[in-house]
């Protein structure tokens, strides 16, 4: 099924095979948080898991080139046509790498077929007097599309994020931003009211305030969802219990993504999937989900056609 993804790492993103490259006996079994049943004991063990593994990785442009290959080059396996994915500004912090040289270097690796859009993730506490500079310089970086704030959700956001999100936008850049997951719908309404955003990454946790979903909904705000993560990082106790029809019952736009399948193990079939099978959605309701990502894909109409064009002829074909 032709498709869009909104909500993935690169860093996350990182195929397996390219950690068995480097260390083959400790990478030669699948890790256990890939099954099913695995639960995360917090954010922090996550957290702790993906560091390790992304920063053996990606320590160059080079590296960043290969590794977005694969995951592009498999997205577009998975039917995906529009992609938006986001590399980590405290990766590149650490690594000592030029902000520049690697979104080239990302941006140069998207094949034919599929549109890439690159956004930069900046932790709560990203914006530091020793990267500032480095993000500055981004509001002007012709491979970076957005930025996005990420990471643990309740570290305290600082001043700069309201103003730096308005200088973005002014600059051409797209803005979204991480919110409940692991804080309420009072970070959501800070999202939306203070940041100016109109994406949210996650967001399924507004079904916890009448006030939030009517705000999400009157403000057309999209939520890129991602039911794995979800279950996994025990933001919700089950598929069974996860919020997503109460979030489309309620006029919420809704996307279904990955977020970080080097951690979660998952393709973006299974996400839809178990959306269909655990959640119980029926056809209809998974192909609004699709529609809703090009509606809201960062392309012309013209390439909006394009992807509505090829999911009707899919529909058609399949007799859906």
């Amino acid at each position: 099924m032709p498709k869009g993804e909104f909500h993935l790492h690169l860093e996350g993103s990182l195929p397996y095979s390219l950690l068995r490259e480097i260390d083959p006996v400790t990478y030669a079994e699948l890790p256990p948080f890939w099954h099913r049943d695995y639960r995360f004991p917090s954010f922090a063990d996550f957290d702790r898991e993906l560091l390790a593994m992304a920063g053996l990785w990606f320590t160059s442009p080079e590296r960043y080139h290969r590794a977005a290959k694969a995951i592009f080059d498999d997205a577009r396996e998975q039917g995906v046509r529009y992609l938006e994915t986001s590399i980590a500004s405290g990766c590149l912090e650490f690594g000592g790498l030029d902000l520049f040289e690697v979104t080239a270097a990302v941006k140069s690796a998207a094949p034919e077929g599929l549109t890439v859009r690159l956004f930069m993730g900046i932790h709560h506490s990203g914006y530091s007097e020793g990267y500032a500079p480095a993000l500055e310089e981004g509001l002007n970086c012709p491979h970076l599309d957005g930025f996005d704030i990420h990471g643990n959700e309740p570290d305290p956001l600082g001043d700069w994020a309201a103003d730096f999100y308005r200088r973005a936008r002014e600059a051409g850049k797209f803005t979204k931003c991480h919110a409940g997951e692991f804080m309420g719908p009072e970070f959501i309404d800070r999202a939306v009211n203070e940041l100016g955003v109109t994406r949210i990454e996650h967001g399924v946790r507004a079904v916890e305030s009448e006030g939030t979903m009517i705000l999400l909904a009157d403000r057309n705000v999209t939520l890129d969802v991602c039911p794995v993560s979800n279950i996994k990082l025990q933001v919700v106790p089950s598929f069974a219990g996860h919020p997503l029809r109460r979030l489309i019952d309620g006029g919420i736009r809704c996307t279904i993504n990955r977020d970080d399948p080097l951690i979660f193990g998952s393709t973006l079939e299974e996400e839809y999937h178990l959306v269909q099978e655990e959640m119980g959605l029926s056809d209809g309701e998974i192909l609004d989900l699709v529609r809703n990502g090009f509606d809201i894909a960062l392309v012309d109409g013209e390439e909006k056609k394009k992807y509505r064009k090829e999911l009707d002829d899919f529909i058609l074909r399949h007799g859906l």
